[in-house]
């Protein structure tokens, strides 16, 4: 056996069900030994596309992705997803062919153990014919256990090679790591500052999800009486709790944003509390006292103040929190029939605005709390970047943290469209609708007829305002010449027909009527909305979001 047929083979043992990629000749002999052994390969149209698949569909799944994929340039196509994937702390494992270590004038070669890592993935490769599949089965387990990227290099000469075993030699599993527990005399900092509160607040991010902690927050918030947010990225984390104020940070909605404000102790559930979290440190209350819950101490106090630090797993920090609570008398916290009043009436979907649609263009907020109304509860949403990202995210609703994906981490526009395949891939059950704005969608253009082929049960949704909203807004008060931005305006549906998709442009409400059709009728192939969106609104967010540059 050759090592690309034994490295594909345990890798298709003890791997993902999906592989991502696009094919070269450096991977495809070790790809299609993957597939051999029952893997299923989802060809993308460009590499980049493939990496985002990959990520959303870890995310989605709570697994490992995996994605194949040339060398030389076929690596360095795939660096702003890669990027992405580092900076948002993805399990995945990147396939890449490499040049022999003999062929230094190969046109291919390049230093790409120093690549991947100038970007934050790690570098492995398997070194020789005998230590082959151990190699390939050790990036598997770090990208797993360490939760980051690791790119996995295989020269074509060792490729080509025999396994002297015949690839049988694959070393046992390792034995299952435990989730670390926080220092006790942290845990009583905690117990001694939650149990003074009046007006507690649990802030969980990306650590609460990974720990599948959602529960037990829950149960330590309806011990303290407190309330529940998230941040961005899990999103949905407390969809049916009526205690749950949504997003924090730049999506919230005013109200949720108030009560975020008046909160006297903040615990942070693997959440870093970053500038979008907090609105650049002003959202939480100056007096307020901040508890952060981290399994990496670098995570403390990185981006905002803190008081009382736990090192550990969320989940288990939630359980230590909990029996140490067990037997104080508390007060009953801020949950009151006012206070769930307010937080019912203060929903993105109840929170009244200016429709400032016209005859030609339909204003994001009145298209997005539309949608909401007319999709199925059980959907998948992935949002691209740009000036439009707010919309989707503030108005349509998810059921749960791994039905939200939001390629964010790099604010890299042009990685929503493949974020959605993977998510839909991962997820069939779901209706998945990607959000893209017009900038974004021809970024990922190559990537419609990836829906086609693959016949997904996808709505993509571009919000066209036939410009890169952002900059028009940011830049365009101050006087400066926006014709660099600006562009004609364009036929996505079209775009979407030409490749086999349903494509419909909705300029009023009404013209949503052609989503309920699609609905009725199966939703297959996937639709392409292009919504065109009233220029002039400006996102509430767009400030904060440039305060940051």
């Amino acid at each position: 056996m050759l090592v690309s047929d034994a490295v594909g083979r345990a890798l298709a043992r003890r791997g993902p069900p999906h592989v991502f990629g696009l094919i070269g000749s450096g991977n495809f002999a070790v790809t299609n030994a993957l597939v051999e052994d029952g893997a299923q390969f989802v060809a993308a149209r460009h590499e980049c596309g493939a990496v985002s698949m990959a990520d959303a569909y870890a995310q989605v799944t709570g697994g490992t992705g995996m994605c194949s994929v040339h060398q030389g340039p076929g690596l360095t196509n795939t660096m702003t997803a890669l990027t992405e994937a580092a900076k948002s702390r993805t399990p995945l494992v990147l396939l890449a062919g490499d040049t022999a270590a003999s062929a230094i004038r190969s046109n291919f070669r390049i230093e790409q153990d120093q690549l991947v890592q100038s970007v934050g993935a790690v570098a492995e490769r398997i070194h020789g014919p005998q230590t082959a599949v151990a190699d390939a089965l050790r990036a598997l387990r770090r990208a797993r256990v360490e939760r980051r990227p690791v790119v996995l290099m295989l020269p074509l000469d060792i490729q080509a090679a025999e396994c002297p075993d015949g690839g049988d030699a694959a070393p046992a599993e390792p034995p299952k790591l435990h989730p670390s527990q926080p220092a006790r005399q942290a845990v009583s900092a905690a117990v001694e500052a939650l149990s003074r509160a009046e007006r507690p607040l649990i802030i969980a991010g990306r650590g609460a999800r990974e720990a599948g902690a959602g529960p037990l927050i829950e149960e330590l918030a309806e011990r303290l009486g407190g309330l529940l947010a998230t941040s961005a990225v899990v999103n949905g984390l407390f969809a049916t709790n009526p205690w749950a104020l949504g997003i924090s940070g730049g999506f919230a909605s005013p109200e949720a944003a108030e009560l975020i404000g008046q909160a006297d102790v903040v615990l942070a559930a693997g959440a870093t509390l970053n500038m979008w979290t907090t609105r650049h440190a002003r959202l939480l209350h100056p007096r307020a006292t901040v508890i952060q819950i981290d399994h990496d101490p670098d995570g403390i106090a990185a981006h905002h103040r803190v008081d009382i630090a736990l090192v550990g797993d969320v989940g288990e920090s939630a359980r230590c929190i909990l029996a140490e609570l067990a037997p104080r008398a508390l007060g009953s916290g801020w949950r009151s029939a006012d206070v769930g009043e307010q937080i019912r009436n203060g929903r993105w979907q109840s929170t009244p605005f200016e429709d400032a649609s016209t005859e030609a263009r339909i204003d994001p907020r009145a298209l997005s709390n539309a949608l909401d109304g007319l999709l199925p509860a059980e959907r998948t949403l992935a949002i691209d970047s740009g000036h439009f990202m707010g919309y989707p995210a503030m108005y349509l609703r998810v059921p749960d943290e791994r039905a939200f994906v939001f390629t964010q981490a790099f604010q890299a526009v042009g990685l929503g469209l493949a974020s959605g395949i993977g998510a839909a891939v991962a997820r069939p059950d779901r209706l998945t609708v990607a959000a893209l704005g017009d900038g974004g969608a021809f970024l990922s253009l190559s990537d419609f007829e990836t829906v086609a082929r693959l016949r997904l049960r996808m709505l993509i949704v571009v919000y066209n305002d036939s410009a890169y909203g952002a900059e028009v807004h940011h830049f365009g008060p101050h006087g400066h010449p926006l014709d660099l931005v600006q562009f004609p305006e364009t036929d996505f549906a079209a775009i979407g027909r030409a490749v086999g998709l349903h494509g419909a442009t909705v300029r009023r409400v009404e013209d949503l009527h052609a989503v309920t059709e699609w609905l009725e009728s199966g939703a297959s192939p996937g639709l392409v909305l292009d919504a065109k969106v009233v220029p002039t609104v400006v996102a509430e967010w767009l400030e904060e979001a440039f305060r940051g540059h």
